[in-house]
């Protein structure tokens, strides 16, 4: 079964939309679109009735809210309603979440594994359909000294019945990483400073049971979000 992202023009590059309960990684350079493209993801779901949640390291709910209240696609107003749940690795709410029952709330899991063990038995009880994280840094920051972190987390993650969007950040689409292996989709947002101003675009580099052509095609942020020209190709 495929889901509508809820971006324009990107649906048209993936046989209608991406397959659901899948894991997908959204990589690129500040400032290329990923967090606008994932909170366009979630907005959707909440459109269509299904539970969302946004976890992100890098923003509170307030200033993830008044970004993308710049925009028209509805993702405010999908907070407001409590249809996207927003949490903040930094805040109590997620640090209960994320912190096991014996230990005392404030404080992460000792483990990668107890941190996607908490993920995914949230994810089941609370019946989430989708999901963002944002990002990479999140597994970085607080399990730098762990091997193979983000491949544990990742195969944990990915046996949740969920639709999961990971952002990375990345400026070469070349230098892959653990994370791309092992993702079923790995999507890349490009920017390019030229005489004539940004120009912006997206490349699906890897899509299981999907036929793609990794072309990178035209990306334009506007009052809707971000919009793909699924005809128009940029050459880098």
């Amino acid at each position: 079964m495929r889901i509508t992202t809820g971006v324009s023009g990107f649906d048209t590059l993936v046989g209608g939309g991406i397959l659901k309960d899948r894991l997908y990684v959204i990589s690129g350079p500040p400032g290329s679109g990923k967090t606008t493209f994932c909170s366009q993801f979630v907005t959707k779901g909440a459109i269509d009735g299904e539970t969302t949640l946004f976890l992100t390291l890098h923003e509170t709910e307030e200033e993830l809210v008044s970004d993308m209240g710049n925009y028209e696609f509805g993702f405010d107003q999908a907070v407001n309603s409590g249809h996207v749940k927003v949490l903040n690795a930094f805040e109590n709410e997620a640090q209960r979440l994320l912190a096991p029952a014996s230990r005392n709330s404030g404080e992460f899991p000792t483990s990668v594994e107890n941190l996607a063990n908490q993920l995914v038995a949230f994810i089941e009880s609370k019946g989430v359909d989708r999901l963002v994280i944002d990002s990479t840094m999140l597994l970085e920051y607080y399990f730098s000294d762990e091997l193979d972190t983000l491949i544990k987390f990742l195969t944990k993650l990915k046996r949740a019945d969920a639709t999961v969007l990971l952002i990375s950040e990345m400026t070469d689409p070349t230098s892959y990483s653990d994370g791309h292996y092992l993702a079923h989709g790995v999507i890349f947002m490009h920017n390019y400073l030229e005489a004539g101003g940004m120009t912006r675009g997206v490349q699906i580099i890897k899509m299981r049971g999907t036929q793609i052509d990794c072309d990178i095609r035209k990306v334009e942020f506007t009052d809707r979000g971000l919009q793909v020209d699924p005809n128009e190709k940029v050459q880098s």
